[in-house]
């Protein structure tokens, strides 16, 4: 049976930064990735994520076989949606710090679209008018070090973002994920699934950080209501995948060797 894992990023975070977890996962697993979603023109970031979730879907369609699908925040539930379309696809479904929505939170989430105030439901809002231009690396690693975001960053994982999340400009480097794109992924983050996640296929487990604000009591219960689900706990925050990527890594193999030895 095959050991290929599709790991899906967070929004604004390029797949590379999360080398070192990449490294606690192989070789045992395969490590297949985008390096970047929402940036091919074939698949624009449209409402709901729909074509975001084609993209995967197109990417996942190139293996040999069925994947265990981990992502995280964004890429979570781009494989939640993506399983419910196609379960097919996968074995199982591992969300780091996504949240899988409940009908509240989407009616809520379709409000604050149609009255306007989806930026501040979302980072949108923290987004707009963020530095995307440096001088040097080093200026870089000055600025988001002292970021709230990043202050917990494993050093490697801060080191991968400055070597992978920027390119060169006319004038110094500038962010890799455009800026544009990353506030309209924000932007469009589903009020509509492809299905019920209580019809889910497949396994899936829900990993959320102890200090996270993003995956919320109601969105645990949702995850153990599923037919084969489950919820854990680890320490950190919501970023915990690059400030704990060993240990992140440990749980996933534990999590994915005890689904394959549970699989008939």
């Amino acid at each position: 049976m095959s050991r290929d894992l599709f790991f899906a990023h967070a929004n604004g975070f390029p797949s590379e930064t999360y080398r070192k977890l990449f490294a606690g996962l192989e070789p045992a697993y395969r490590i297949h990735r985008l390096e970047q979603h929402g940036h091919d023109p074939r698949f624009p970031v449209d409402d709901n994520w729909g074509n975001l979730v084609g993209e995967l879907i197109a990417a996942l369609e190139r293996l040999d076989g069925p994947v265990w699908g981990v992502g995280h925040s964004l890429g979570g539930i781009l494989h939640l949606h993506a399983a419910l379309r196609r379960p097919e696809l996968y074995r199982g479904v591992v969300m780091l710090d996504s949240p899988a929505l409940t009908l509240v939170d989407r009616l809520t989430i379709r409000a604050a679209k149609r009255f306007g105030f989806i930026d501040r439901l979302t980072p949108a809002g923290r987004s707009l008018g963020r530095r995307d231009r440096f001088d040097d690396p080093e200026e870089a690693r000055r600025y988001f070090a002292g970021k709230t975001l990043f202050r917990r960053f494993d050093p490697d994982c801060l080191d991968d973002y400055i070597r992978h999340g920027l390119v060169p400009a006319d004038q110094g480097l500038r962010l890799k994920f455009d800026p544009a794109t990353e506030i309209d992924i924000y932007r469009s983050v589903p009020h509509r699934v492809p299905d019920q996640p209580r019809r889910l296929a497949v396994p899936l487990a829900m990993v959320h950080g102890r200090h996270s604000r993003t995956v919320l009591p109601h969105h645990t219960r949702l995850a153990k209501r599923l037919p084969r689900g489950e919820c854990l706990s680890v320490p950190g925050g919501h970023m915990f995948p690059l400030e704990h990527p060993q240990h992140t890594a440990e749980l996933l193999r534990g999590l994915l060797q005890r689904w394959e030895e549970q699989a008939p």
